[in-house]
Formats: C-alpha cells, sequence, structure tokens
C-alpha cells in the first residue's frame, strides 16, 4: 500500500498489561507473557500495510530485571523462542530486525547469539523495520550515547545535539510519530525518550494481548487527524 502524507513514519508501542491481561483471566502470569508475544505479529502487519515504516517495541526495560527471578527466567525463554521462531517470518516478508538496549552480563548469551544472528541476517530487507527494545531504558540509552561521546574526545563545548542523535543506538532510525502505550497507563516509562520529544501519544484502556490489528488500524486514523506543530503555532 502506498503510504499516506497523514500515516506516521515511525511508531513506539509500549506493550502493557500482560499480567493484569492473565489474572483477569484467571491465568498464571506467564500465560498473559505468552498471550502478548502472539499478539505482536498482527499488529505489525497491519501497520506495515498502511504505510508504516519503522516501529520500535519496548518489549523488557532494564527495570524489569527487578521481577521474580521464576518470571525473569520465563521471559527469557519466552523472548529466546520468540527470536528464533519469527526469524523465518520476518526474513520472508522482508522486515529488518534491530535490537535497541544493552548488552551486558545479565543477559543470557544465547539471546545475545539470535539478537545478532538475526539483526545480520535481516540488515539488507527494506520492507519495513522493527526495533525491539530488550534490556533498554531511554536514561540508559542517553547515559550510553553522552559515554561514546566523552571516549571519541570531543570536547564539552562542541556537543550538540545532532552529535548526541549520532551516538543513539541505531542513530539511522528515525524519531517516533506515534507512541502508543495499551492498559490505560499514562505514563511511558522511560521509553525512547530521545526519539519520543514530538512525538503524538496515545493511551489505550485495553491490555496489549488485547490490543488487535484493527485497534492499530484505528490508532494510525487518530494519528492522521491530528495537528503537528512541533513548537510552532
Amino acid at each position: 500500500m502506498s503510504k499516506d502524507t497523514n500515516t506516521p513514519n515511525h511508531v513506539g508501542i509500549v506493550l502493557d498489561g500482560n499480567r493484569r491481561w492473565a489474572k483477569e483471566q484467571g491465568l498464571p502470569t506467564f500465560e498473559g507473557h505468552r498471550a502478548g508475544a502472539e499478539a505482536i505479529e498482527p499488529v505489525l502487519q497491519a501497520a506495515y500495510d498502511e504505510g508504516v515504516e519503522y516501529i520500535t517495541l519496548f518489549v523488557f526495560s532494564t527495570e524489569n530485571w527487578s521481577r521474580t527471578q521464576d518470571e525473569v527466567g520465563y521471559l527469557m525463554k519466552l523472548f529466546l523462542g520468540y527470536f528464533k521462531k519469527e526469524s523465518k517470518r520476518l526474513m520472508d516478508e522482508g522486515i529488518r530486525v534491530k535490537f535497541a538496549g544493552r548488552r551486558d552480563d545479565r543477559v543470557d548469551p544465547k539471546i545475545i547469539s539470535a539478537i545478532e544472528e538475526l539483526e545480520k541476517d535481516s540488515a539488507d530487507n527494506t520492507n519495513g523495520t522493527v526495533v525491539f527494545c530488550f534490556n533498554y531504558g531511554g536514561r540508559a540509552e542517553i547515559v550510553d550515547a553522552v559515554k561514546q561521546l566523552a571516549d571519541s574526545g570531543v570536547s564539552p563545548s562542541d556537543v550538540d545535539e545532532d552529535m548526541l542523535s549520532d551516538n543513539m543506538y541505531h542513530p539511522d532510525v528515525p524519531p517516533i510519530d506515534l507512541m502508543i502505550r495499551t492498559s490505560g497507563e499514562q505514563r511511558i516509562s522511560g521509553f525512547s525518550l530521545w526519539r519520543s520529544a514530538y512525538a503524538e501519544f496515545l493511551f489505550v484502556d485495553k491490555y496489549w494481548p488485547d490490543f488487535t490489528a484493527d485497534d492499530m488500524t484505528a490508532a494510525l486514523k487518530e494519528y492522521s487527524m491530528r495537528s503537528r506543530r512541533f513548537g510552532g503555532n
């Protein structure tokens, strides 16, 4: 489908509400995370079909490590299985995959290996880009950018916004135009602080496992009716 001028180029989504969804269904917490993983593909496809080129998903934050050992362990197994399972589909559909976040020693080497393999294999795909924010924090991203600038020997007096942008994770990924958070919570929890500076925000009452392709289409329609002024009149 050709891209409409009122379609956002980049959509960011905070996938929230998996645990509450499971509780209301009378299911274990783990089932909420599993259902949340299954909800991703149709939503991505709906966005790409409408002309969105970049989608960033907040799937695991640097703060999420504080959850119970059982829950974190399940999430790590779920992520590894998802990345392996979805790699073929994403490749077949020509989707480029990127991962934003710290690849430190808290992350299972098997997950890091799967991440790097998927990034490498999909690097030349051109039918859309999905960025998974994994072990990610918006403040951490800015701190890491500043550290890179300091390590490069740049004088503090020479630092400007363009330099910081060039040192963020994946500087080729453009600013977010539309940010969606599910579950009714009206906060961004540190998600993509730099790129969301002028994003339009949409807070949806549905939990993430209930968010559908039709909901994505409705969100894009809502975006198309807004007037973006970027600080102007």
